[in-house]
């Protein structure tokens, strides 16, 4: 039962009824009883066809007060009808106008307290009251995880179908019971629905005479309405396909008839909402490539590529049949103001864009030639480069830009373009420029260092941000900048639509340390922590990003305010995009600030290890032990070998006859990183730090709380020597709760984790989402990943199924991205010269060739693996245009090698892979263009 209440708490506020299974549970106040009489409330009826289980009930809420507004606390609660579905009957107030386009969704509550939405915007209805006083509204459920929606996202229904659509329109009757509504999305041109049934007016199931639909532009769904004032009912009906040039019928959908068992009374309308027509739903394919924008090269980029490249190598992705390119982050990273700030994940805001991707002689337009022409001369020098040389180039753009700014930044900030522009992005931009400026001040990122201002607060920034104060120039240098940012990219952006193009951005997984975001809104993040990953094959001791945690009962109390502004900024470049380390959505890898390694961190959330669980497995627990690294005279030969006796002199204090304790300046890895941060980085050196690493990491559980009853396994707790020299029946006691910790007990609390945060953020954009599910995978992930419709990431080097040492790409789901490399890993060519034993069965067994493969990756087995990815069934093949120019031995690069785009394992490593081809020599090579372009056609993408 429930009542809903205007929330306008005056005295005339009129109540609405709420009526369930008949029932009305609200009566209108007596004050407003006679306006009533006078004009009739419209009654509305919401049947939703829907089984559910038991303890799941289904409420409804929509964009209108009557219907709460869209909040899920107001939501109006459905009543059980029977094993088909739901129902609920409300009054529309009679002093309502009439409403046009009133959207809504339903909500399934589980017993759990968990809840799922059904997607899209596929409900609505319109209130007319001179024709209507009646309203039966059935609707099916729109699971989220169904083929067809992706089809309803930006990417398709603004670029990628686009030419699909004619509109076709007919005739509307003088009155009509009842309206059809259903989606298809992959009609062609010339095409539209039609309705064939059981009633006289369907045709008698004849196909000559079929109740053609209306397909009008601007509209995502197909549309009839139709008299049955004379019908008997029931009648059932199919959709089908019909072509309105040949004026011919093609083909019924599959699937049972429909049916339809409502007739509709005097004043009444009926509107049936049928979901989706059953007809094929994964017939469209599509190929994309992947590059980094700094790695473009063209003749007039000036050594880094730029938002402006884009647009010829969109030419070139419509020349060979690719539709889709995606890049890296593109947000500024200037914290160091060196070639560290390389690293495109590391953004100090999470909205900026850098500037180092900024077009000079865009930026200058007919005013500054000399200092373009020399910036020109040096920017060609850069030009021809093998790798990007970052210093130099975002030097060089940094002083030009100011040059600019300086002659006609006035001009530029006075312009309604700019005006507006500052209007949408000010919540970000404001304080982002603000941030810059103090860096730059106080010659540091860190603002914990700032003699001032190290808390952001408003008046502070209203105070910089005066255009009278000596600050607001410096500051505004900063909106400049970004705004021409903002007019190259979303240029660069058009004119890939216009050639059919769709972009694909990247969604960093974090933000800076000490950045705009953290500065701003520190309550956002844990600052005691660094997020980054366990050990894998790619990084053997874990992999620690320095970025902060998130704070995600903090960001869930504004209903994600923070990331629903970073989808919408997405949305002005981007129509899908990339969330890096989606995992971290249901559990991160935290890391202890102290700790340097990522081996050191565990995940979070986790439910921990109670200290009664051990002993209920028979387990003696010794903390110290456990906790505490375990240093004897083997560990440390077995460690540093000749060199122990010099490393028990320097770091570490006797504990017994054979144990040792680390002096107390030498406990944790970042006490040790900052001794030996001074000593030169000779082999001696490198080789006791890391040695000393490893003895703090030398430890099988992590203290949960400091309350020592808690605890967190470490990460391949297997593969340390505490485990090793422990008794065999205390390891295999111990590995079982180790296998039931990690692999069972979490599953189910990170399914909800993630339930909390990803169906708000995926309702909160229309842009097609990926996922990079890689790593240490829980069960649940692929799960909540179908269920959501986010397309997941399989790549054949990196199998899901543990039992596999390949994926193959002919067992993909049709809702992911199949693609033989990422940015992470080297490229085919690569890969096939690092371990020649896993090359070999790859050979025989996933390409199915005999004998001993070729110590290479000559050119037709890089060509054979890309066309194993073109006709996986999967909707997307992406490759890096390393591995696609790595088809041809007239375009790939000589030393593989250099192709590599980052290494994980290192920390600090230069992203400053460039193309070795500028983008004109590969639209001019025809050979590979046709052959590439043959291939994809060929596959059906």
């Amino acid at each position: 039962m429930a009542t809903v209440k205007k929330k306008n708490g005056s005295k005339d506020a009129t109540a609405i009824d709420v009526q369930l299974a008949g029932v009305i549970v609200k009566k209108i106040p007596k004050k407003t009883a006679a306006k009533k009489a006078k004009v009739a409330a419209i009654s509305i009826s919401f049947h939703l066809r829907f089984k559910t289980s038991f303890g799941q009930n289904l409420f409804i809420l929509g964009n209108h007060p009557v219907l709460g507004n869209g909040s899920i606390d107001t939501a109006i609660p459905l009543q059980y009808l029977n094993e088909e579905g739901w129902s609920v009957t409300i009054q529309w107030p009679s002093n309502s106008e009439d409403t046009d386009r009133v959207y809504y969704n339903y909500l399934l509550k589980n017993q759990d307290g968990t809840y799922v939405i059904d997607a899209g915007k596929v409900h609505f209805f319109s209130i007319e009251k001179s024709t209507t006083n009646n309203l039966l509204l059935i609707d099916s459920w729109n699971h989220a995880g169904y083929y067809e929606n992706i089809f309803y996202t930006a990417a398709f229904q603004s670029v990628l179908l686009q030419q699909n659509f004619t509109a076709f329109t007919v005739p509307s009757p003088k009155k009509s019971t009842h309206i059809f509504n259903v989606k298809s999305p992959l009609l062609t041109k010339h095409q539209t629905l039609c309705i064939i049934g059981s009633a006289h007016k369907m045709g008698n199931w004849l196909t000559d005479k079929p109740l053609l639909m209306n397909r009008v532009a601007g509209l995502d769904y197909f549309e009839l309405s139709v008299d049955f004032t004379k019908q008997s009912f029931p009648i059932a009906y199919k959709y089908g396909i019909y072509d309105f040039v040949q004026k011919q019928f093609i083909q019924f959908e599959a699937g049972n008839n429909r049916m339809i068992y409502e007739a509709a009374e005097k004043k009444k309308s009926i509107r049936i909402n049928d979901g989706y027509t059953y007809l094929p739903n994964n017939t469209w394919k599509g190929a994309g490539l992947a590059i980094p924008v700094f790695s473009l090269r063209t003749t007039n980029s000036l050594g880094v590529g730029e938002f402006a490249d884009l647009k010829l190598l969109a030419d070139w992705s419509v020349k060979v049949g690719l539709k889709l390119i995606q890049i890296l982050p593109i947000n500024d990273t200037m914290a160091t103001h060196s070639w560290k700030d390389s690293y495109p994940y590391a953004a100090i805001s999470a909205f900026a864009l850098h500037p180092l991707y900024l077009n000079l002689a865009a930026l200058a337009g007919n005013s500054q030639k000399a200092a373009l022409k020399k910036a020109t001369i040096i920017g060609q020098e850069l030009n021809a480069l093998a790798e990007v040389d970052y210093n130099a180039v975002i030097e060089l753009k940094i002083e030009f830009v100011r040059q600019v700014y300086k002659q006609a930044g006035k001009k530029w900030l006075q312009s309604k373009g700019f005006k507006d522009f500052f209007g949408q992005n000010k919540h970000w931009l404001v304080s982002y420029a603000v941030f810059c400026y103090l860096r730059d001040e106080y010659g540091t990122v860190d603002f914990g260092k700032w003699p001032a201002h190290q808390q952001y607060k408003a008046a502070d920034i209203t105070a910089f941000t005066d255009e009278n104060a000596d600050s607001y120039a410096e500051i505004a240098f900063h909106y400049f900048t970004q705004y021409h940012l903002h007019l190259q990219l979303k240029e660069a952006t058009e004119y890939a639509h216009s050639k059919g193009i769709i972009l694909k951005g990247d969604i960093a997984i974090g933000v800076y340390r000490y950045g705009a975001d953290t500065w701003q809104h520190p309550e956002l993040y844990h600052m005691n922590f660094q997020a980054g990953a366990p050990p894998d094959d790619f990084a053997i001791t874990g992999q620690n990003w320095g970025f902060p945690t998130y704070n995600w009962q903090r960001m869930q109390e504004d209903g994600f305010a923070w990331w629903k502004q970073r989808f919408e900024q997405m949305r002005y470049y981007f129509d899908a995009f990339r969330i890096d380390h989606i995992l971290g959505f249901f559990r991160i890898w935290s890391i202890p600030l102290h700790s340097v390694e990522g081996i050191m961190g565990h995940f979070v959330p986790a439910l921990p290890v109670h200290i009664n669980e051990f002993n209920q497995q028979g387990i003696w627990f010794n903390y110290s032990r456990y906790t505490q690294p375990y240093i004897t005279d083997a560990v440390l030969w077995e460690i540093f070998g000749y060199d122990n006796e010099l490393v028990k002199s320097m770091f570490l204090n006797k504990s017994t006859s054979d144990s040792y304790l680390l002096k107390p300046a030498f406990v944790t890895q970042r006490l040790v990183e900052q001794h030996f941060m001074n000593l030169e980085q000779d082999e001696q050196h490198l080789k006791i730090k890391q040695g000393l690493y490893n003895l703090i990491s030398n430890i099988i559980l992590f203290d949960a709380d400091g309350s020592g009853e808690q605890f967190h396994f470490r990460f391949n707790m297997e593969h340390t020597a505490s485990f090793r020299y422990l008794a065999y029946e205390t390891q295999q006691q111990l590995r079982e709760l180790y296998i039931h910790y990690f692999f069972r007990r979490q599953s189910d609390f990170w399914k909800k984790e993630a339930l909390q945060k990803l169906p708000a953020l995926k309702r909160s954009t229309n842009m097609m989402v990926c996922g990079e599910d890689l790593g240490m995978v829980p069960d649940c992930v692929p799960e909540i990943m179908q269920q959501l419709g986010l397309l997941s990431l399989e790549i054949q080097r990196m199998p899901k199924d543990e039992c596999k040492e390949f994926f193959h790409p002919n067992n993909a789901p049709y809702l992911s991205v199949v693609t033989p490399s990422t940015h992470d890993m080297s490229t085919l060519r690569g890969w096939w010269e690092e371990d020649r034993a896993a090359i070999q069965r790859f050979y025989n067994h996933e390409l199915g060739q005999w004998g001993e493969a070729p110590y290479y990756c000559e050119a037709w087995i890089n060509k054979a693996i890309v066309v194993q990815h073109l006709f996986s069934p999967a909707i997307w093949s992406i490759f890096q245009l390393q591995d696609l120019m790595g088809m041809h031995e007239q375009v790939r690069r000589d030393n593989p090698v250099l192709e590599r785009i980052n290494i994980p394992a290192n920390p600090n490593h230069y992203w400053r892979y460039r193309m070795h081809l500028q983008l004109e020599d590969l639209m001019e090579s025809n050979d590979f263009n046709e052959e590439l372009s043959g291939f994809i056609q060929s596959s059906g993408r």
